[in-house]
């Protein structure tokens, strides 16, 4: 059985020094009272390229580190080597390229224990570089948050989260292989936590913090980001309904996307709003083509421009 006062850290990585940073913030933050923490690093690169780094961070933090090799550059493989690897009642998730606030895991863990939730979301601001689009900081278009439906929170994100590995609707569940390469794997893994009666519970204070890099901060790089996360849960909405169900659906996107760019039209004079419109209307394009099939926009295994080896 798991033991509920152990949490384990899983950081997946994919050529990125900046887990440098990630794993010093870990040092540096709040440990929940009564609790053993350790972490994995899971290291999903061809070679084991961040091994030496991780090997001599492993040194100067006041915790236990694992390192994984996963070769396959697929993003599954990586989160659920971790969630094999772990004995631990709890397991956080948190990115390669993110720090943790000081009360980050702390208020993590109290509100799972407050709530008894099976998964426990946080908040990750977006630190926006100078060069960036004012449009872009103004409408703090990187930061991420849970979305409520209906006053519930029905699916959820791996870059900032606390899973309770006994729930049952946790208990064995991994990750899509098939989605490790176009993204959307976290979207599916938590609808199907939800659709299993999991509660799914947000600790707002629990900040993570997260840099934009140049290559992200463009309106394309968000337009494809956008479009590909309609995309699954278009396909999600395929895999649950058909018939006449499928075609509300698929109207009921073309709607959406109707009205959004008709209200970026309406409010071009506003960079923000307008963009906002036009990345939500592109969002629900994305819907419409999972909704008839269309295969996912590939997002892991090819590394990003000017992206960095962990060496």
């Amino acid at each position: 059985m798991p033991k509920a006062t152990e949490i384990d850290i899983c950081i997946c990585t994919f050529r990125r020094a900046e887990i440098a940073q990630t794993l010093r913030s870990l040092a540096g933050m709040d440990m929940p009272a009564g609790c053993k923490v350790g972490v994995i690093v899971a290291d999903n690169d061809d070679q084991p390229t961040a091994k030496p780094l991780v090997a001599a961070l492993a040194r100067q933090l006041p915790f236990p580190v694992r390192y994984i090799h996963c070769p396959a550059r697929n993003i599954s493989i990586a989160r659920n080597a971790c969630l094999d690897a772990s004995k631990a009642g709890f397991v956080a998730f948190i990115d390669d390229d993110e720090t943790a606030s000081s009360q980050w895991l702390v208020k993590l863990v109290e509100t799972a224990e407050a709530t008894g939730a099976d998964a426990v979301l946080g908040p990750v601001r977006a630190q926006y570089r100078p060069e960036a689009p004012e449009w872009m900081r103004r409408g703090d278009f990187h930061s991420t948050f849970p979305v409520w439906v209906g006053g519930e929170i029905r699916t959820g994100y791996t870059c900032n989260v606390l899973l309770r590995t006994d729930a049952r609707s946790i208990s064995g569940r991994r990750f899509s292989l098939a989605r490790g390469q176009t993204g959307g794997e976290d979207t599916e893994f938590f609808d199907h936590v939800h659709r299993a009666g999991g509660l799914i519970a947000y600790a707002s204070e629990a900040w993570a913090d997260e840099p934009v890099p140049s290559a992200r901060a463009t309106f394309g790089w968000l337009g494809r980001r956008r479009y590909r996360v309609g995309q699954t849960h278009g396909h999600l909405l395929r895999s649950n309904a058909a018939g006449k169900a499928r075609v509300r659906q698929l109207g009921l996107a073309s709607a959406k996307a109707a009205f959004c760019f008709a209200s970026a039209a309406l409010t071009a004079v506003s960079p923000v709003r307008r963009n906002r419109s036009v990345l939500r209307g592109i969002m629900h394009v994305g819907v419409l083509s999972g909704l008839i099939g269309v295969r996912e926009i590939r997002q892991y295994g090819v590394p990003e421009l000017r992206r960095r080896r962990a060496t």
